[in-house]
């Protein structure tokens, strides 16, 4: 796991995600997904930018089915972003930075 993201699995999603006192960023992602460790050094940077402000978690989806399951992954890169509690937006696939910049932006 790289420096400043946060690795969770269904047992401390709840903890780590939903009572975090900022918002959540969460990339559902695997191994294998090619485009998941494509996006993986833009994530490590904006977790890097937002420290203190946002958090970025990853959940492999390999490991963890049911947390997955409840948001309805389909299909990774599924980035999911959560304030308070709730899911507020999601987006599906290595997007641009900007992308991700502006959906954390709608959260802070």
């Amino acid at each position: 796991m790289a420096e400043n993201t946060v690795a969770v699995n269904d047992a401390t999603f709840e903890t780590t995600v939903l009572k975090s006192s900022i918002p959540v960023l969460v990339d559902f992602w695997a191994p294998w997904c090619g485009p998941c460790v494509a996006i993986g050094p833009v994530l490590e940077s904006l977790a890097q930018e937002y420290q203190g402000k946002v958090t970025v978690a990853k959940m492999n989806v390999d490991e963890n089915a049911n947390i997955p399951a409840s948001f309805g992954v389909r299909s990774i890169p599924f980035l999911a972003l959560f304030k308070d509690g709730k899911l507020v937006d999601s987006v599906v696939g290595a997007v641009p930075k900007t992308k991700l910049v502006d959906l954390i932006k709608k959260a802070l």
